[in-house]
């Protein structure tokens, strides 16, 4: 399916989880959609862990990553990551550490704050494609300048990973295929002449303030039962931050799978729809 750009004007679109186990045309609708949009609400899965795992399944496979084949999104005394904790998190594509970041993630919403904690999502190629309109220059510098990520530490097993990105990866054409950019693990290290640096922080700040634009982000609260599906190549996502208190209020597991396994799963099921017809 072609790309269907949004910003705030994203009519979100929601398919019952259910559905989509156990419907091949649903599936194949899911599979467009998020292929098509970058990211679709699947409703009324059970609100207890291993729903991922099932979906997981009904595509192929999740992707192992150092934080395990699913892993808890909820504030920890002693957390590892920022998204351990009741802050706000600011837009990003998760992983940009790793030479080849997941593709899609999946997020379930088991348990919701009261207060705060609501989703935020930004179409990346949209705003790419925008900045290369009104600034080529800044295009072209976060197209070609590579940017160091580092992630050390303890979970699913001891890490230590670091890799070389460009905030914009692009085809042949120049289009944006793929965005590389998380605030939490880009390292100190930036190798690039000192006559460089400026030029590239004025490009990123002002590819980061139109992914904060108010045309152009979407948010949204998840419901316990709801789970988004997105492209972490194109959609950037964030939270708003909420309060800490004594208990866990708000509890999400995440997910991840490559494309590869996705368009695998979209092609088989367009087959099977099609013969059906």
């Amino acid at each position: 399916p072609e790309r269907q750009y949004w910003g705030s004007d994203l009519q979100l679109p929601e398919i019952p989880f259910e559905e989509i186990l156990n419907d091949d045309e649903s599936a194949y609708r899911w599979l467009c959609a998020l292929k098509k949009v970058g990211i679709v609400l699947l409703t009324g899965a059970a609100t207890r862990q291993g729903e991922l795992v099932k979906l997981g399944h009904r595509i192929g496979f999740l992707r192992l990553t150092f934080y395990g084949p699913t892993w808890q999104v909820q504030d920890k005394a002693d957390a590892n990551n920022v998204a351990y904790t009741t802050g706000k998190l600011c837009f990003h594509t998760d992983y940009p550490v790793l030479q080849h970041p997941p593709g899609v993630q999946f997020l379930h919403c088991i348990k919701q704050t009261a207060a705060g904690g609501e989703s935020e999502v930004v179409d990346g190629f949209h705003v790419s494609n925008k900045l290369k309109e009104q600034n080529p220059q800044a295009y072209k510098i976060l197209t070609s300048t590579a940017v160091d990520y580092t992630d050390v530490g303890v979970d699913y097993c001891d890490f230590a990973v670091q890799c070389k990105q460009r905030i914009i990866d692009v085809d042949s054409r120049g289009q944006a295929v793929r965005i590389n950019y998380n605030n939490a693990t880009r390292d100190t290290v930036f190798d690039i002449p000192a006559e460089k640096v400026r030029p590239f922080y004025a490009a990123l700040k002002e590819f980061n303030d139109l992914l904060n634009s108010a045309e152009h982000k979407f948010t949204y609260k998840l419901r316990p039962g709801d789970v988004v599906t997105f492209d972490n190549w194109r959609v950037l996502h964030g939270r708003q931050s909420y309060p800490s208190g004594s208990e866990v209020t708000r509890h999400l597991e995440g997910a991840y799978a490559d494309w590869d396994v996705v368009m695998s799963r979209l092609r088989l099921l367009r087959k099977e729809v099609l013969n059906r017809d």
